[in-house]
């Protein structure tokens, strides 16, 4: 049997009448109470429109029954009256989009918002059965083969799949929200998946817990990069990933190694800054690139000794002055530099800190930078276009410079290429909440970390670059970031305070969707913004590859496992050793 084509309603979908419109709010009276007790909150409603093709679309929101006194004669006299009371049953719907049978030339159109207010007493029919399996169907059919993103099926009708556009997805930043449990993971993993389909997904993860390693296996369909540990320092790997101090900022690289409170900042930032242009001009020199030495500047990626920088400050804060009678006086920097030299110092012994200050050689190299983003934004060795980059042996202090380091330099490289050679790039900040914080709450470490990533949400769709953000916590991340996403995959969220946020993002008319955040069940989320149509609750798909991310059975396994006395010990030996290298 051919499957129906468009939404045509009987008597069995009315359910009752327009009583009151309030903008996008319509408050309907029933008068159907066999169908009001299969109506729930979520379920979709068809207003007939000012014209017989035209009907507006809305959300269930409330459902109430009620009871009103009614005068009523008696049957056995006209003139004795009493009071009774019935059941009110109303319905309060939120509009959402206009559906069209007949738009022109054109069958079955759905347009987002209401193009016209319904009027009072107007019929409003319950869509349901296969009306409903048609509505849905109708509202993936309007994305183009090639642009579409499956990630499920509607809660409403699991006969109909859940179609994102995944060029407005991705163009316009998204957000995966939602508590731990939720599915989150899941979430990341099935759109790394589809996304793997296609002929060059260029994505950076960046996974703090080593969460996605299972997806670079040899099934997977991503390669796997790890910024280098205390263990990497002395044998680095094909994986291994450094972050030379050279590549920083000049802000960045003083908020690691400045005191801000010391009275001699000021002199030991003018010191530092002079000499790191010297430098780097030595280099320049030596490779000579007269068209760079032209036009650089403090802040450009290029290479120079840091114990070449060490010497030049201990020079400066150990070096004499000369009176007016030719005998030594105290120099001009003399003691000034002494802070900022042993914090640099400290740097350097601190193993954890070595992926950055004591690289190896060949970092060095002018042509070093240009192997790495070719690593990062080129095919590779393996083709894969989606690279994965581990976290997990970061110390938690620098983060947030590390990360916004890797989004720079990668944002930075597409702003200067050619436009017509780019290719989109998306950057899925995962655990966002640990480097992305409020601006209120951050130190300085972390306001140089959100001043890159706030000028890519802002600026980033100009130059193919756009962000996913996925975090536990909304109430804890940038509200400025946040508020640049277009996208939201909204998953259980139990905190008033992180239901707050995502009530603010959405728009007005949206809001009402959002209480139901705490009620979802795994695997199911709200999906809101540019890429659908229609703000729906689907639930998601089960990506072919997990991540190592699954909620420990606690009660289950205490009742069968043992702990294991070796593992312990080894454990304890990675501890002292601070990596996983060698286990």
């Amino acid at each position: 049997m051919t499957a129906p084509t468009t939404i045509t309603f009987t008597e069995d979908e009315l359910i009752g009448i327009v009583s009151a419109v309030d903008t996008s709010r319509v408050l309907i009276d029933v008068n159907r109470p066999a169908l009001f007790t299969r109506v729930g909150i979520g379920n979709l409603v068809a207003i007939q429109g000012t014209i017989s093709q035209e009907y507006l679309i809305g959300t269930i929101e409330r459902v109430t029954r009620s009871t009103r006194d009614e005068l009523l004669s008696s049957t056995e006299s006209e003139d004795e009256l009493f009071v009774d009371s019935k059941p009110f049953d109303t319905i309060r719907i939120m509009l959402v989009g206009t559906f069209r049978t007949l738009d022109g030339s054109k069958k079955n159109v759905f347009k987002r918002g209401a193009h016209t207010f319904p009027q009072i007493d107007r019929e409003c029919h319950l869509l349901q059965g296969v009306n409903l399996q048609v509505f849905m169907n109708l509202l993936s059919q309007g994305i183009d083969e090639g642009e579409r993103l499956q990630l499920g099926h509607f809660v409403g009708d699991v006969s109909a799949v859940a179609i994102a556009n995944g060029d407005k997805f991705f163009q316009r930043h998204a957000s995966i929200l939602g508590s731990t449990g939720s599915g989150k993971s899941w979430s990341v993993a099935l759109i790394l998946e589809r996304a793997s389909k296609l002929q060059f997904a260029n994505i950076i993860v960046f996974d703090l817990h080593g969460e996605y390693s299972p997806l670079c296996g040899a099934d997977g369909y991503a390669s796997r990069l790890r910024i280098a540990g205390p263990g990497d320092l002395e044998k680095t790997g094909d994986d291994t990933l450094f972050l030379p101090y050279w590549l920083l900022s000049r802000e960045e690289m003083l908020s690691l190694v400045l005191d801000r409170g010391d009275n001699n900042a000021p002199n030991q930032t003018s010191r530092f800054t002079h000499h790191i242009k010297v430098l780097k001009e030595r280099t320049i020199d030596t490779e000579r690139r007269k068209d760079i030495k032209k036009t650089f500047t403090i802040d450009s990626p290029i290479p120079y000794s840091l114990g070449e920088l060490m010497n030049c400050l201990t020079e400066d804060n150990t070096r004499k002055g000369i009176g007016s009678k030719g005998a030594e006086v105290k120099g001009e920097w003399e003691d000034k530099l002494t802070r900022m030299l042993s914090r640099i110092q400290a740097k350097l012994d601190d193993r954890r800190y070595g992926f950055m200050f004591t690289p190896p050689v060949e970092s060095l190299k002018y042509s070093w930078l240009e192997e790495q983003m070719l690593k990062l934004l080129g095919k590779g060795s393996n083709g894969k276009g989606i690279k994965i980059i581990d976290f997990s042996e970061v110390p938690a202090d620098v983060l947030p410079i590390v990360t916004s380091l890797l989004a720079r330099l990668v944002y930075n490289v597409q702003l200067w290429m050619q436009p017509d050679k780019r290719i989109p790039l998306t950057i899925l900040c995962d655990e966002a909440h640990l480097y992305l914080p409020v601006k209120d709450d951050a130190d300085a470490i972390e306001k140089q970390a959100l001043s890159v990533f706030e000028r890519i949400a802002k600026e980033g769709r100009k130059y193919g670059v756009s962000l996913l953000v996925v975090s536990q916590r909304p109430s804890d991340v940038s509200k400025t970031i946040l508020s640049q996403c277009n996208n939201f995959l909204v998953l259980r969220l139990t905190n008033e305070a992180d239901q707050q946020v995502v009530k603010r993002l959405v728009p007005d008319s949206m809001s009402g969707l959002t209480d139901i955040l705490p009620l979802l069940d795994t695997g199911e989320a709200l999906l809101l913004g540019d890429a659908v149509l229609l703000p729906s609750r689907i639930k998601l798909d089960k990506p072919s590859i997990e991540p190592n991310s699954a909620t420990r059975d606690f009660w289950g396994e205490w009742q069968k496992a043992t702990p294991d006395e070796d593992a312990i010990r080894n454990a304890v030996e990675t501890l002292r050793r601070q990596t996983r290298a060698g286990k």
